[in-house]
Formats: C-alpha cells, sequence, structure tokens
C-alpha cells in the first residue's frame, strides 16, 4: 500500500516563501515520477512540476507560470521530494497535491502530459494547503 505524505503548507503573504515535502513514494521503488498538483476552487487541478526521481541528474518539468518561482528536488537519503515556493502569488493559493507514478509508469509520466494533464500518475496524497495573502 503507496501512502503518500504532504506537509508543509501554511499561509504566508504575497512575496513570500514555502517548501513542501512528499514523503512516502519509496514505497514504491526509488526511481519513479513524482509531481506536485494544485486545485483551486472554481479551478481545474494543474500540474506544477514533476522530478524524476532515483538518482542520475535530475530531470524537471515546472508550469509555465511558475518557472523561476519554483523549484522542485529530491533528498535520496530522506526520501523525500520538495517543492520549493518563493514570490508566491495570491493566485498561487490551492491545495497541493503529491502525486507518483508506477516505476515502469515513470517516464510516460514525467512528461509535458504528465504534466498538464496528470497522466499516469496513480498514487496520490491527501494535500496540503497553501493560502496567500495580499
Amino acid at each position: 500500500q503507496v501512502h503518500l505524505v504532504e506537509s508543509g503548507g501554511g499561509s504566508v503573504e504575497t512575496g513570500g516563501s514555502l517548501t513542501l515535502s512528499c514523503e512516502g513514494y519509496a514505497d514504491i521503488r526509488r526511481s519513479t515520477c513524482v509531481g506536485w498538483f494544485r486545485s483551486a476552487p472554481g479551478k481545474e487541478r494543474e500540474g506544477i512540476a514533476h522530478i524524476l526521481t532515483g538518482g542520475g541528474p535530475p530531470i524537471t518539468m515546472y508550469r509555465d507560470s511558475v518557472k523561476g518561482r519554483f523549484t522542485i528536488s529530491e533528498d535520496m537519503a530522506k526520501n523525500t521530494v520538495y517543492l520549493h515556493m518563493s514570490r508566491l502569488k495570491v493566485e498561487d493559493t490551492a491545495m497541493y497535491y503529491c502525486a507518483a507514478a508506477r516505476p515502469e509508469n515513470r517516464y510516460a509520466a514525467c512528461n509535458s502530459n504528465g504534466l498538464e494533464l496528470g497522466a499516469n500518475f496513480v498514487y496520490w496524497g491527501q494535500g496540503t494547503q497553501v493560502t496567500v495573502s495580499s
């Protein structure tokens, strides 16, 4: 049973920073695709970033609206994927979810379809709320 757990959400003012953490994907196997998605009231879920885990050169992808502000990374020693968010905007307010693909689908998930549609992400956490106020 795979159990993804997000943490690190909270309330910040515009321009502030937060770092979200995702644990539990190591239960799948070390090398997979882990992504961050968000969902806000009245809006469709959108992919934020994903990373191919398990060592080697980091392979990441970001949504255009967060490029230069958000960074996804992995700490292999801690089996944790982070999403560091800086220069936060009110429009970043959402529930943020961590998701992971089955190892055999890691490359199918870690591409533009995976980021845009969540394709091949089958394991999902419960989410952590991020609220940005002006």
